[in-house]
């Protein structure tokens, strides 16, 4: 078993963002009701394993390098709040102005609330009377209100790890998949993709791109059954003594309640190839979308069970402070007994080494440096 905290990812080369998405079809021509029996595959059209072909890219940038794109994709949403802390005084405009940068950066009203109550509370423990020490303050209790959301994502405690990654259309999933690909085969792990995104036009092939640049295998099947897909994908997996699998699902809105079940489908069937898998179950999610990102976590939380998140474009918004409500559910989540929903991934551009592991601290100061 090992883990990606704080590994260095991915080489320089862009990779492709999706297409965008076709419209799933009607109910009436979607997949079988969800309790319907399955069939592998095999029992409607061919899965093709294809072999990778291209040889593999250079080695990752630095993560100093990322943290300087990181610091600059949160310009936006850090420039709102940091003009709070201009002046000289610590009064009840003070924090007047920075409940409306928060709300305006999408926290929420609730991680709002915690951060201005936490902060007034540090600032009168701390007899701090300087605005500028105010700042630091905040970066401390922002970094400790999102500590529950730093996760590392661990492999080989089951040969394979099975990985389920959801998203709406137009997140950037199946590029994050490529990207995590990367990662895992250049910590030798074999992967297999599956490639169960059968609704969009040329999600296979776009897929097909990133195995073969990542130099490992992918099922596929034109048309058909996703369920299936991945039935045949895990049995292939064992087959073949590969290290992990990973299920690219067709992108869909949690307000689509039958491509909902589909994906309740993809995650049973998974289970039936393989007991005890799906053994990660992701969702990607696009930072620019701000509390919509949140209402997406939840409602696909609810439909599938959340194991992690990967949060993407952050480079250019002015929402990041959705990842503060985030990290509130989560702890509320973690309070309840349940288990927490890390983020394992965020991302700030189109390359491969653009993708990197969270770190609440890091974060933090990149917001309100």
């Amino acid at each position: 078993m090992f883990s990606f905290l704080r590994r260095k990812l991915f080489s320089s080369s862009p990779a492709p963002e999706p297409a965008p998405e076709s419209p799933p079809p009607s109910p009436a021509a979607a997949l079988p009701a969800p309790e319907q029996a399955l069939e592998p595959a095999s029992a409607h059209l061919p899965a093709v394993i294809a072999e990778p072909t291209a040889a593999p890219e250079p080695a990752p940038a630095a993560r100093g390098s990322w943290l300087q794109k990181l610091k600059a994709g949160l310009q936006r949403t850090g420039s709102s709040i940091a003009q709070v802390f201009t002046g000289t005084k610590i009064d009840d405009a003070l924090y007047e102005e920075l409940e409306a940068a928060l709300l305006m950066a999408d926290a929420g009203v609730g991680a709002t609330e915690y951060l201005l109550e936490t902060l007034k509370q540090r600032v009168k423990d701390t007899r701090c009377t300087d605005p500028a020490g105010v700042k630091a303050l905040l970066a401390e209790v922002l970094a400790e209100l999102l500590a529950p959301l730093e996760g590392s994502l661990q492999i080989g405690a089951t040969q394979p790890t099975v990985m389920m990654v959801a998203g709406v259309n137009g997140a950037g999933k199946t590029t994050s998949i490529g990207k995590l690909t990367r990662h895992l085969a250049e910590q030798d792990s074999k992967v297999l993709l599956a490639a169960a995104d059968t609704f969009r036009a040329a999600a296979r092939e776009q897929l097909a791109v990133w195995a073969d640049r990542n130099r490992v295998e992918i099922v596929s099947q034109e048309g058909g059954d996703p369920a299936a897909v991945c039935f045949d994908a895990v049995s292939a997996g064992k087959a073949r003594g590969c290290d992990v699998v990973i299920a690219d699902t067709a992108g869909r809105l949690a307000t689509q309640l039958h491509l909902m079940d589909e994906l309740r489908k993809i995650r049973r069937t998974l289970g039936r190839a393989m007991e005890g898998a799906p053994h990660e179950v992701l969702l990607v999610v696009d930072g620019n979308t701000g509390q919509n990102a949140f209402t997406q976590v939840k409602a696909f939380d609810e439909a599938i069970g959340l194991t992690g998140l990967i949060v993407t474009k952050l480079d250019g918004t002015a929402k990041g402070g959705v990842l503060a409500a985030i990290a509130l559910w989560v702890r509320e989540r973690v309070a309840q007994g349940r288990p927490a929903v890390p983020v394992y991934f965020i991302g700030v551009g189109e390359k491969l080494e653009d993708l990197q592991t969270f770190s609440a601290r890091e974060f933090a100061q990149a917001l309100l440096s």
